[in-house]
C-alpha cells in the first residue's frame, strides 16, 4: 500500500490531549506543522454523552481522528470501580467511532492497550493472540473496553468500508506521566522514589519483588510518531502492536533511574512482595516490517522523563 500523507491543513481532532498520549501526539502534530488541530476539554465536551459528541462532529467535521481518551488506572482502581472502567470507555469509543463514521471523518485511529492480551499469551505477544485465553483479571473490565474498541473499528471497516485502524502500545512514560505516589505505573513510581529519597538523604530505597521480572517500555514521543506513521502507511483490519521490541528487568530499570536521579544510596530488593508476570514483551515485527522503529533509547528518555517531572511536578509543589 502507498504512504498516504496526511494533509496538514485539514481538521484532526485529538480526543484525550491532556492524557500521556494525547499529550504527546498533539505536540508531535505541532511539530509537524498541523494547523487545525481540533481540542477539547472533558468540561468542554463531555465524550460519554452522544448527543455531545455528535454535535460536535456535526459542527467542526474532523478529517481525520486520533481515540486517545479513556479512562484509565492501576489495579486498585480496576478493582473498586469496574462499573466505571467498563461503561465509561465503551461510552467514549461508541459515541467517537460512530460520529465519525456519521459525519465522512476520513481516517480514524483508535489506541488501545496491551491488556488487551490474555494473562499466559506467548511472548513476545503477537498480534493474533487476542480472545485466545482469558485476561488478567485486575483489570478485565479496561481490558474488555479496549478489545470492544478494536471490533468496533474492524466492523466499521468491514460493513462501511470505514478506514478505521487500531494501535497498541507497549507499557508507556514521558512527559505528562502520572507521578502520584500511589497510583502511578512502574516507572514514574521509581523516579519519584529516588528523587525524593535524593533530596531528603535517604540512606536506601526499598523496591518491591526481586527485580528479575522482563518489561518492556516505550517513551510515549515514540509513539506518537507512530501513531502519524500508521495514520499514513496503515489501512488493514487487524490491529498493530506498538512496542520498543527491548526488554529490561526491574532491576536493571531501578540501576538506571537512580544513575538518572543521581541518588548515592542503596537499592534495597524486598522479595517478600510479589513480582507479578515473570515477562511481559510486545511482538512489533508487524509495525517494523512496514518500516517503523522506535528511536528514543531508555536512558535518555528517563533523562527527559525526568527533565519533565522536575519542571512540571517539583516546581509546582
Amino acid at each position: 500500500m502507498d504512504p498516504t500523507p496526511i494533509d496538514r491543513f485539514a481538521p484532526i481532532f485529538v480526543a484525550g490531549h491532556r492524557g500521556l498520549v494525547g499529550f504527546a501526539v498533539v505536540r508531535k502534530l505541532q511539530s509537524l506543522g498541523y494547523a487545525n488541530i481540533l481540542l477539547r476539554t472533558h468540561s468542554e465536551l463531555d465524550l460519554t454523552i452522544q448527543s455531545a459528541v455528535d454535535d460536535f462532529f456535526g459542527a467542526h467535521k474532523p478529517y481525520y481522528v486520533i481515540l486517545a481518551a479513556a479512562k484509565v488506572g492501576g489495579i486498585h482502581a480496576n478493582n473498586t470501580y469496574p462499573a466505571d472502567f467498563i461503561t465509561i470507555n465503551l461510552q467514549i469509543q461508541t459515541n467517537v467511532i460512530t460520529s465519525a463514521f456519521k459525519h465522512n471523518t476520513k481516517k480514524l485511529l483508535f489506541l488501545g492497550s496491551s491488556c488487551i492480551y490474555p494473562k499466559f499469551a506467548p511472548q513476545p505477544i503477537p498480534e493474533n493472540s487476542l480472545l485466545t485465553g482469558p485476561l488478567e483479571p485486575t483489570n478485565e473490565w479496561y481490558a474488555i473496553a479496549k478489545i470492544s474498541g478494536i471490533k468496533m473499528c474492524q466492523a466499521f471497516r468491514l460493513q462501511h468500508s470505514f478506514d478505521a485502524i487500531s494501535a497498541m502500545p507497549t507499557n508507556l512514560y514521558g512527559p505528562n506521566d502520572n507521578f502520584h505516589p500511589e497510583n502511578s505505573h512502574v516507572l514514574p513510581a521509581l523516579l519519584r522514589r529516588f528523587h525524593e529519597a535524593k533530596v531528603n538523604n535517604v540512606a536506601e530505597v526499598v523496591v518491591w519483588g526481586s527485580g528479575k521480572p522482563l518489561r518492556e517500555f516505550l517513551h510515549v514521543d515514540d509513539l506518537a510518531d507512530a501513531v502519524v506513521f500508521l495514520m499514513e502507511n496503515y489501512s488493514w483490519l487487524e490491529h498493530v502492536n506498538v512496542g520498543s521490541g527491548k526488554e529490561v528487568s526491574i532491576k536493571e530499570l531501578a540501576e538506571l533511574v537512580k544513575d538518572v536521579v543521581d541518588y548515592k544510596g542503596e537499592i534495597v530488593w524486598d522479595s517478600s512482595k510479589p513480582d507479578g508476570t515473570p515477562r511481559k514483551l510486545m511482538d512489533s515485527s508487524k509495525l517494523a516490517a512496514i518500516g517503523w522503529k522506535a528511536k528514543v533509547s531508555l536512558k535518555e528518555g528517563l533523562k527527559d522523563t525526568y527533565k519533565w517531572y522536575l519542571e512540571n511536578v517539583v516546581n509546582q509543589q
